[in-house]
């Protein structure tokens, strides 16, 4: 695999790039910055900011820090400053970055496949009470997040992180970020191939490599071998998806360009079929393909999924054969649709070895660090020491024997984390929110609590599996247009005329079973306050109206808009 230094060669060999000249593509010999956040990663890599805030500004104050770093590199260390408190979600768009600054930070620990031992859980549970007020957010990324992080502790933690073989390292910035695993990697007795290997390779090969530390915007990749297609490969910009090959055997089909964000978009086949052995080899081609192809011009067009839209898989396929693999892959069958309509892993469910895996749900992912340590506890009790986190901000302990499952669910229980959640508790999900994020227009994490409690309340009976996502801005952080019922954040008019804090709907997103995007009826939004009502109000519609054996997000379609109103 060609590696890219840090600073490109100028003697680099320039391809023809056609109408896309004035992207700033690498590959066409354009390595002038165009924007601001390029000239700062060419200004210098912002792997070299670890050594800066381990030498001087952990030792200075929070204004000592440059603010290219601050606002910049620090992300390739897991690293975002915080929302100041008190600030409303209207003066988001309006004010200054260093006016939206607290002088704390979310720090992003990468937890690749979701892979945790109970000893590595204590420690996030440790430093999350010791350094982070307690805080400790799953997220729909397997990541856990702390907040209130000052600059003086980070050397710290990275010291009791890195001393469990954990680390923060490209959690974020324009970078390679957590690579996604089933949370039942070489458990499941349905698994079609253990993707874990490939999950440490690749991991192995890019994580804190310079030759990919420069990427155009963020990097999301998924392997998943689970045929319950638990890793939202659809909206990764490389996934690699379990399937058997009728004459090769097990291996992996490789989806390229999905996102969501403003301009969402569902991921394209290459029709390839990737032994378990290349997937890291296949995995380096498309990186570097978005490294020199990708487009450096405007930041809301730096995504792979604008160049896979442009090119078509077959381009793409072409190109990374040809250019940077230098072989030819083979072709392969599509993912079968799952079977299952839930596919966070939640419950009690059976291993191949005989043992059983536990499955929970904390409330929209929020947890804190004491009760981290109880689930350490309660593992290492009942099971072999390892957990899992999912990409539905749920969590998994491993290797538990049937004698010993009675005994887990009723210590998770009485922490607040059932292993049979209602609907609502399985199915909403929430992003980081106003609380914390200086992008956020409103409230979510404590909204989405609310409404789970209500609808437990109005709708007991209620057992479909509907997925309720809720994020606090446009940027889709939790995956508002795949949802059943999404959320987008905003500010709305309420009855008296008032600007409030509400939510614009869509309706019917799903993965999985025909994925694609939800619905935005004109002119529906909703009131934080209204928000209980409008929920209830359309899924009592839901359950009227729809046919036998109906999906949400199939009736969403074809309602009529009164219903969905």
């Amino acid at each position: 695999m060609a590696d890219s230094p840090q600073t490109p060669a100028a003697e680099r060999p320039r391809r023809k790039v056609s109408r896309h000249r004035g992207e700033g593509q690498w590959a066409a010999g354009h390595f002038t910055p165009l924007n601001g956040n390029e000239q700062t990663k060419k200004d210098d890599d912002g792997l070299n900011v670890r050594t800066r805030i381990e030498t001087i500004y952990a030792h200075g104050d929070f204004d000592s820090i440059d603010g290219a770093d601050l606002r910049g590199r620090m992300r390739w260390w897991g690293l975002y400053t915080q929302r100041k408190p008190g600030i409303s979600g209207g003066k988001t768009a309006v004010l200054e970055p260093e006016e939206l600054d607290d002088e704390f930070f979310m720090m992003r620990v990468r937890i690749d496949g979701g892979a945790l031992t109970t000893r590595q859980l204590r420690v996030i549970g440790e430093i999350s009470q010791e350094f982070a007020r307690g805080t400790a957010d799953i997220t729909n990324r397997q990541n856990v997040q702390f907040h209130w992080i000052r600059i003086e502790d980070v050397p710290e933690i990275w010291r009791r992180l890195e001393g469990v073989g954990l680390s923060t390292t490209e959690a974020c910035g324009d970078t390679p970020r957590v690579v996604l695993g089933s949370p039942v990697a070489g458990i499941a007795k349905d698994e079609i191939i253990d993707g874990t290997p490939a999950v440490d390779e690749i991991t192995r090969r890019i994580v804190g490599n310079k030759a990919y530390s420069n990427l155009p915007r963020k990097f999301k990749t998924a392997v998943s071998g689970s045929p319950l297609l638990d890793v939202a490969h659809e909206i990764n910009d490389v996934a690699f998806v379990g399937v058997e090959h009728p004459e090769l055997g097990p291996g992996f089909d490789v989806w390229v360009g999905g996102g969501l964000s403003t301009n969402p978009k569902i991921g394209v086949r290459l029709g390839a079929w990737v032994p378990l052995e290349d997937v890291a080899d296949v995995h380096e081609g498309v990186v570097s393909i978005f490294r020199d192809y990708g487009y450096r011009r405007l930041r809301t067009r730096a995504r792979l999924k604008f160049l896979v839209a442009d090119w078509g898989p077959e381009k793409f396929r072409r190109v990374l054969e040809s250019e940077y693999l230098l072989r030819t892959l083979d072709d392969g069958p599509a993912p079968d649709q799952p079977l299952q309509r839930w596919r966070d892993h939640v419950g009690v469910h059976e291993q191949r070895d005989g043992r059983f895996y536990v499955g929970f749900a904390p409330r929209v992912g929020r947890v804190d660090g004491a009760t981290l340590g109880k689930i350490a506890d309660l593992a290492e009790a009942h099971g072999s020491g390892r957990v899992r986190t999912t990409v539905e901000q749920k969590m998994l302990v491993l290797d538990v024997p049937e004698e010993e499952v009675a005994s887990l669910r009723e210590g998770l229980s009485a922490l607040g984390l059932s292993s049979a959640p209602s609907a609502f508790r399985r199915g909403t999900m929430a992003c980081t929110g106003l609380e914390f994020c200086k992008l956020a227009i409103v409230e979510t994490k404590q909204r989405g609590m609310d409404l789970i409690d209500e609808l437990e309340q109005r709708l007991p009976e209620f057992d479909e599996p509907v997925t309720i996502n809720v994020n606090g801005c446009p940027n889709s952080c939790a995956r508002i247009q795949v949802a059943d019922i999404g959320l987008k954040g905003q500010l709305v008019t309420d009855g008296s005329g008032e600007q409030v804090e509400g939510y614009q709907v869509h309706l019917g997103g799903s993965l999985g079973m025909e994925p694609g995007f939800g619905r935005k009826v004109r002119g529906l939004k909703v009131t934080a306050d209204e928000l209980p009502d409008y929920v209830e109000r359309v899924l009592r519609a839901f359950q009227e109206q729809r046919t036998d054996g109906e999906r949400f997000a199939q009736w969403a379609a074809r309602a009529d808009e009164g219903a969905l109103k």
